[in-house]
């Protein structure tokens, strides 16, 4: 499997509303860290998460984490 591309070395902290949202696998999007279907013609698919409940989250962008969606601090890394 290829690398994805580094969208950003920090998270994106945002405040999410309760729903299924779509994390970008490939840092390609241009609505990080969003999928907005730039995937399309890789070997990558975007992660589906659900928010339960309206709450503050650190996404991460450098696309290395091992806890995707969330950032654990791989950006620290790179």
């Amino acid at each position: 499997m290829s690398e994805p591309d580094v969208a950003d070395t920090r998270p994106v902290v945002l405040e999410l509303e309760p729903g299924t949202y779509y994390w970008c696998r490939c840092g390609r999007s241009k609505e990080q860290p969003f999928c907005d279907g730039s995937h399309q013609g890789t070997e990558f698919e975007p992660l589906a998460f659900t928010v339960a409940a309206k709450r503050r989250f650190a996404l991460c962008a450098c696309k290395r984490t091992a806890d995707g969606p969330y950032c654990d601090g791989a950006h620290k890394k790179l």
